[in-house]
Formats: structure tokens, C-alpha cells, sequence
């Protein structure tokens, strides 16, 4: 981790905890700084804590202990419309399900991304379809996202949590979906925005993708891997 930069994120005895019956600690006391330009492949069994942890790293959930620092900004100071357009701006999500709008032509899916971060609606068709060319999709610009490929579909996933230059681009089993060939396509592209510079964290069971990252990080009953209990 570079000692000039600061991280990109900084989690500082974060926890969470699930309300019950019964009570359930999904995450304890959990240490965690990411620098940028690093590629952070999170481990771990079923159960572990990895989805919350993804969770709360895109500001789609809050700790209940603890304190979660993002790109210099102390998360807990946010009220909910400063915490949402923070994630709107700076943070893209990439899912094991693709979630792209069937209705919409592929352009149109990845036109959302600017449009909940409100690019002014000239600069969001431009910039949507100069993403895709660069992604190796742009010949399928017009066509509806249900007839796509489950690989050209998770990489038009790709060009919308981009197409808005976030700080952060997030990954939960990015390939969990897709056949060996178009899993090593994705994770090919990931590669090429990390070497870009983009700072990336994948949750994974995967132990081939889990290879392509700069640092692993296990997650085991709520901690990290390796942390004194």
C-alpha cells in the first residue's frame, strides 16, 4: 500500500449488527484500508460477511459500530441526501445478477448511470456509447439488453457502474453467472481498469479470480482473517 496516497477507503473498528430474534453480528470490529489503484479481492465462506462488508463500502448500508472513511470523508457526518449522492457519484456496483432493464436498449441501461449521478442529459448518450466502444460492446448499442449474452450483459453492467469515473467500483461474484470463457473476459476487463487505475474490490468464492487481485483480504465469522478477536 503506497505511504503518499491517501485510501481511498479507511474502515476503523466498523460492525454491524442485525437486529432480531435473534440478534445477528454480521460484521465485527472490522479494520480495513484500501489505497487507490488497488485491486482487493474479498474471501470467504457463505455467510461470512462478505456481501455486508460490500454493503457498507457502497454506502448502501450504515455501520452500527465503528467508522467508515471514504476518499477523506468521514461517512457518519452524512446526512441520507449527502449519503446518496455520494454513492450516486463516486462509488459504481457491479453485480452477480446483471440488473439491466430489458426494456431499455443497451445505450439506454448504461445512460442510467450518468443520469442518477444528473449529467445533463446532452453529455449522457455521448459518453454511454464511448464507454461501450471501449469495452468491446458498442456494435450492440441499440439492442435491447434481454438478447445479449450473459457475458456481453455483465460487461455492459461494467460500462454503467463507469460510464461516471467512480472512485470505487465494487464487484459481489461478478462472474458467479457466466460460463468459464465469458467469466475470463470480465475478469480480463478488470484487469485493464485496474492497470487504468481504477480502484477495485471484488467479493468472490472464486479462487481463480481471487488470483487476479493485487491483495486478498478473508472474511470469517463477521472478521477479517488473521485480526486478534
Amino acid at each position: 500500500m503506497s505511504d503518499q496516497a491517501a485510501p481511498v477507503i479507511a474502515l476503523r473498528g466498523v460492525g454491524r449488527c442485525h437486529a432480531g430474534p435473534p440478534t445477528v453480528d454480521a460484521l465485527i470490529d472490522v479494520d480495513l484500508e484500501v489505497a487507490p489503484g488497488e485491486l482487493v479481492a474479498v474471501t470467504g465462506p457463505s455467510g461470512a460477511g462478505k456481501s455486508t462488508l460490500l454493503q457498507i463500502l457502497g454506502l448502501l448500508d450504515r455501520p452500527t459500530d465503528g467508522s467508515y472513511t471514504f476518499e477523506g470523508i468521514d461517512t457518519r457526518m452524512l446526512d441520507g441526501r449527502r449519503h446518496a449522492a455520494l454513492r450516486a457519484t463516486r462509488i459504481g456496483f457491479v453485480f452477480q445478477s446483471f440488473h439491466l432493464l430489458p426494456h431499455l436498449d443497451v445505450v439506454g441501461n448504461v445512460e442510467l448511470g450518468l443520469l442518477y449521478a444528473g449529467c445533463a442529459r446532452r453529455h449522457r448518450r455521448e459518453r454511454a456509447l464511448a464507454v461501450l466502444d471501449d469495452l468491446g460492446v458498442g456494435e450492440v448499442g441499440s439492442a435491447p439488453a434481454a438478447v445479449l449474452s450473459g457475458g456481453e450483459q455483465q460487461r455492459v453492467a461494467i460500462a454503467r457502474a463507469i460510464v461516471r469515473e467512480p472512485a470505487l467500483l465494487l464487484c459481489d461474484e461478478p462472474t458467479g453467472n457466466l460460463d468459464q470463457r465469458s467469466g475470463a473476459r470480465v475478469l480480463d476487463l478488470l484487469d485493464q481498469l485496474n492497470e487504468r487505475g481504477a480502484t477495485i474490490v471484488i467479493a468472490t468464492h472464486d479462487p481463480d479470480v481471487a488470483a487476479r487481485a493485487t491483495r486478498c483480504v478473508q472474511v470469517r465469522d463477521g472478521r477479517i482473517a488473521g485480526a486478534p478477536s
